[in-house]
């Protein structure tokens, strides 16, 4: 049965992989030419991960890290597979492929935040542990406030293409049909130079239609003042601020700034600035042979913003119509989180949140700048655990308490507030922990990490054919049983011992 399996997934696999005679796979998974210009040595950049190890509960018992949902990571894997390329290890943060999913969290009732806790063994250390923290954010409609929107799209000539500012229009058109009529948008464009297209347009009908019209005209060429444009944009975004309001700036770029303020920590300086302004950001990011995530995710992080990559036509659609809310609302401000072992853990190690660790003092501080989650979604944080030789000895199961600290923005006043759980020996598992295994073990073979023990491909897919009524209903996570099937077809991850 698990044979048939895997071979109904790798028989998807070698369809997908299968272009015309002007775009270049052949059998073995190698490239000649590639559609739409990629190129697996592209001008494309990402952050230095620098992976957690193990911390020692006796010498350091508390673990702090700030909280958000991006999910560009995975979408940024996705596209590397989908293109027969070696995955860049930089580009795998695991933390955004768990992200990425929905899970049966449960819903806060009362609170913008709520925390639940799960255990499980370690699929690639049977030695070890899994440890789940889910959050879930509360629903935020977005018809209860009046919302103040900037379009920033760069139209430089790195953008020109159909999965670039072709895929950027689409987005667009989704987003606007989903705002309200009370809604204001305006359009900035920048290339060598910036340009305002629409001034606070209205969201009627008509006004609607109007929006539309000046997306379809936008086209790409020269160069990309990006930094004139952010600074245009949240003009714009102050001119028609909204008390009591959701006022953002929504950029898509693919990040490649070249002209003006083009310097990473110039833009993170500035960016800091911009978010003290009360106006939130959302970063989408396209295209791929000269992507910048570094600078795009740099702007999300310091400008109170998410950040979600769009490879295609249906993750526009996840981002723009499916998580509307999420992408748009932020309810839970400077989210961060605590995580204290007791003496019946010996080792733990955060896996993912690389570049998101803070320290004591940040976690303590109401005024330390850190993460933001948007309505409606789920956040998870997992922890392979090393227990100590005399757990549970002691009369106590008790592994470790969770507490997230956050400001609830989701009226007027900004309200510091927390929650917090425990895990113990006896906290369940849940089919959830069990396909979230299966993306953090994917993870750590494309990252090809120190940590990843006993992991395999065939291992991963052979646990996702057990939770096959689990992923049935789910069409992402039944997308993410196609790209595992991918990924082994292509054969660059592991070396594959066991053939089929």
């Amino acid at each position: 049965m698990k044979k048939l399996f895997l071979l109904t997934v790798l028989a998807g696999a070698v369809s997908c992989l299968c272009f015309s005679a002007c775009g270049g796979y052949f059998g073995d998974g190698k490239y000649e030419t590639a559609p739409d210009g990629f190129l697996p040595d592209g001008n494309y950049k990402y952050d230095e991960i620098i992976e957690q190890d193990f911390c020692e509960v006796s010498k350091n018992p508390s673990s702090y890290f700030s909280l958000d949902r991006n999910t560009a990571g995975y979408s940024h894997i996705r596209s590397q597979i989908e293109h027969g390329s070696k995955i860049s290890a930089n580009s795998v943060r695991i933390e955004e492929m768990l992200n990425y999913f929905d899970y049966d969290f449960p819903a806060p009732e009362e609170k913008a935040i709520s925390v639940s806790s799960y255990l499980s063994s370690c699929p690639w250390n049977e030695d070890n542990k899994l440890m789940l923290v889910g959050l879930k954010t509360k629903y935020f409609d977005l018809g209860e406030v009046n919302a103040n929107y900037v379009f920033l799209v760069d139209v430089s000539g790195s953008m020109s293409g159909e999965t670039r500012l072709g895929l950027a229009k689409k987005g667009l058109n989704y987003l606007t049909d989903g705002l309200g009529n009370n809604d204001r948008v305006s359009i900035v464009t920048y290339a060598s130079g910036v340009k305002t297209v629409l001034d606070g347009g209205k969201c009627t009908d008509n006004g609607k239609q109007e929006i539309k019209n000046r997306i379809s005209s936008l086209t790409a060429r020269g160069a990309t003042n990006g930094g004139d444009g952010l600074e245009r944009a949240y003009k714009i975004a102050e001119k028609h601020f909204i008390q009591g309001g959701n006022n953002r700036v929504i950029i898509i770029s693919d990040g490649d700034f070249n002209v003006g303020m083009s310097d990473k920590e110039q833009l993170k300086e500035f960016i800091q600035n911009k978010a003290e302004s009360g106006v939130y950001l959302s970063v989408i990011g396209v295209g791929m042979g000269n992507m910048r995530d570094d600078i795009l995710e740099t702007l999300a992080t310091c400008g109170n913003g998410n950040y979600a990559y769009l490879d295609n036509e249906t993750e526009a659609r996840k981002v723009f119509v499916d998580e509307l809310n999420g992408t748009l609302k932020t309810v839970a401000k400077d989210a961060k989180a605590s995580v204290t072992f007791t003496e019946n853990v010996e080792k733990y190690r955060l896996i993912g949140y690389d570049t998101k660790i803070i320290s004591e003092d940040d976690f303590n501080n109401d005024k330390a700048d850190t993460g933001e989650l948007g309505s409606n979604l789920c956040v998870t944080a997992l922890y392979e655990l090393v227990l100590s030789a005399e757990s549970g000895e002691n009369g106590s199961d008790k592994l470790a308490q969770t507490e997230v600290r956050y400001k609830d923005v989701t009226n007027e006043t900004e309200i510091n507030d927390s929650v917090s759980s425990e895990v113990s020996l006896s906290s369940p598992s849940s089919d959830d922990l069990s396909f979230i295994s299966c993306v953090a073990e994917f993870g750590l073979i494309l990252r090809n990490s120190k940590y990843k023990g006993t992991a395999s491909i065939n291992s991963v897919l052979e646990r996702l054919e057990s939770l096959g009524g689990y992923i049935s209903g789910d069409a992402c996570k039944q997308e993410f049983v196609t790209l595992v099937g991918k990924a082994y077809k292509i054969g660059y991850y592991e070396n594959q011992e066991e053939k089929i």
